[in-house]
């Protein structure tokens, strides 16, 4: 750019128009819609004609015009489309080869000048002014000011246009760099949302949640037995989420047009799960009034799903392995088998090998129904997958009880990850949904809203100064947690507790009131 004259000075007026050009300039991010308001501003500040931009294509050695307001006959500003021309072409090609300005009284009289461009014949040019639009980094142009209306450019409009030029070029660098920023944003959106669909299909199989190692080994094995006819033992504590990856495995299996039945093994008596599991016919007991099916022929072609089935009696255990072995059923006070064929999902919430070896278990039905085995891991050792499950429920719930999305503080996370979670995936969604009830419409569901044995637990879990606690105070710190241990091990049976800690049953009771325990 060439040395701007510092003879030349400036009064309130024209700082006003820089003020005005830089307001205007930096209060809009759309490049097109900036450049016109300001070349608009240039044109009737300095009346003239027209005001031009023309940058430059440096892979193609052109400059083209981006915008233009020009006088027409009608006397309405106009933008011309996109016209291409050489770069070293004209007074825009000296221009931008030398890096000065140049203000020309007579174009007649020029030989820079060209009419050959669309621009100039449609002006008529008689005067202008040319300055390169540049920053540090590199010439971005030149800025055009055509046909002064009264008198002749002056020394004053082209410092004027010399100092808005280099605005001009800074934004419209900044201005192409937000563009760039925003199709970056976009297309990290659009990423952040591919992402987010493959991490739903990879750590939410049809609502089993994890994205942690344990649970990652879990859907490994379901990609193995989904598409087979494998009998499948899942094991898992109590709210693991066993039923529904039975179901899991029936739905997206080679049985999944046929049905699904399922019956929990420790619900019922002895006499009354035979007559679930195999039907009965009339008048097989008192109240038997007619013929009923047993869930093995209604879910015939299909998977039967026996829920606990370390629960069932060591009698029904024999009929089971039968079933198996032959594929046949006696319904209840019948005299004939029925063939039946099916796919058998069993769960426990024990240690099936354990319960064998203590002869609590049968081993040879053991071994048929433990053909795949899927141990799914309970809360407390995947705790990593707390916030996933987490939010999941918070959105579910929010869904169903038509209130906006929480979003859980830090504070309220922390508070969740520290608590083992007996009740496991179950119980944190339960507490998910009283939060969310508790909260109402509220944005953020903080640790207030947590259950208070939540909070004591967190509490708890932090770390003890022993050197400054009296033996006293150490002692019903360690009392307390031994009680917690043994409640949540024994899923909250207190005389199960009791004996586990060699209390009585009262005693127990007095220590739960005493450290406010609250299950």
């Amino acid at each position: 750019m060439a040395e701007i004259n510092p003879e030349v000075s400036l009064n309130k007026a024209d700082l006003d128009l820089l003020y005005e050009v830089s307001t205007a300039i930096h209060s809009i991010h759309d490049l097109d819609e900036m450049l016109r308001n300001v070349l608009a501003k240039v044109k009737d500040v300095f009346r003239i004609d027209g005001a031009s931009i023309a940058l430059h294509d440096r892979k193609r050695k052109e400059l083209y015009f981006i915008q233009t307001v020009e006088e027409l006959r009608e006397g309405v500003p106009q933008k011309l489309a996109e016209m291409r021309f050489p770069d070293d072409y004209g007074v825009a090609g000296w221009v931008l080869r030398e890096q000065q300005s140049v203000l020309i009284p007579d174009v007649s009289k020029d030989k820079r000048f060209t009419k050959k461009l669309d621009l100039q014949q449609k002006l008529d040019t008689r005067s202008m002014i040319c300055v390169p639009l540049k920053t540090r980094k590199k010439m971005m142009g030149v800025l055009y000011a055509i046909n002064k209306h009264v008198a002749e450019f002056s020394p004053k409009d082209l410092r004027l246009l010399e100092i808005l030029s280099v605005i001009i070029a800074v934004s419209i660098e900044n201005a192409r760099l937000y563009g760039e920023v925003q199709q970056y944003a976009s297309s990290l959106e659009k990423e952040n949302y591919r992402l987010k669909t493959e991490c739903q299909t990879r750590f939410n199989v049809q609502g089993i949640i994890g994205s942690s190692a344990a649970m990652h080994r879990v859907f490994a094995l379901l990609d193995k037995v989904i598409d087979t006819d494998t009998a499948v033992l899942i094991q898992g504590e109590t709210g693991t989420g066993k039923e529904l990856l039975a179901k899991i495995i029936h739905y997206n299996g080679p049985l999944k047009n046929k049905p699904f039945v399922a019956e929990n093994c420790g619900a019922l008596s002895e006499n009354l799960l035979e007559s679930e599991i195999f039907g009965h016919v009339k008048g097989a007991f008192t109240g038997a009034i007619a013929d009923k099916k047993g869930l093995f022929e209604m879910a015939n072609g299909g998977t039967v799903f026996l829920d606990e089935i370390s629960d069932t009696p060591f009698a029904m255990q024999t009929k089971l392995l039968r079933v198996l072995q032959e594929n046949q059923i006696r319904p209840v006070g019948g005299s004939r088998y029925q063939r039946v064929d099916f796919r058998l999902i069993s769960s426990s919430n024990r240690d099936l090998y354990e319960q064998v070896k203590e002869r609590k278990f049968r081993e040879d039905l053991f071994y048929r129904i433990q053909v795949f085995p899927i141990v799914i891991p309970p809360l407390r050792e995947r705790k990593e997958d707390i916030p996933l499950l987490a939010t999941h429920f918070l959105e579910e719930h929010a869904a169903r009880l038509d209130r906006p999305v929480a979003r859980l503080t830090p504070g309220a996370l922390e508070t969740l990850m520290q608590f083992d979670w007996p009740g496991n995936v179950r119980e944190l969604e339960n507490e998910i949904e009283r939060a969310l009830t508790l909260a109402g419409g509220a944005t953020e569901i903080t640790e207030e809203y947590l259950s208070g044995r939540i909070k004591a637990s967190a509490d708890y879990s932090g770390t003890f100064d022993t050197t400054r606690a009296t033996i006293k105070e150490a002692t019903a710190r360690v009392e307390r947690q031994m009680v917690l241990d043994a409640l949540r091990k024994t899923d909250g049976n207190r005389s199960q507790a009791a004996r586990e800690l060699g209390l009585t049953r009262q005693g127990l009771l007095n220590k739960i009131r005493r450290y406010e325990i609250k299950l």
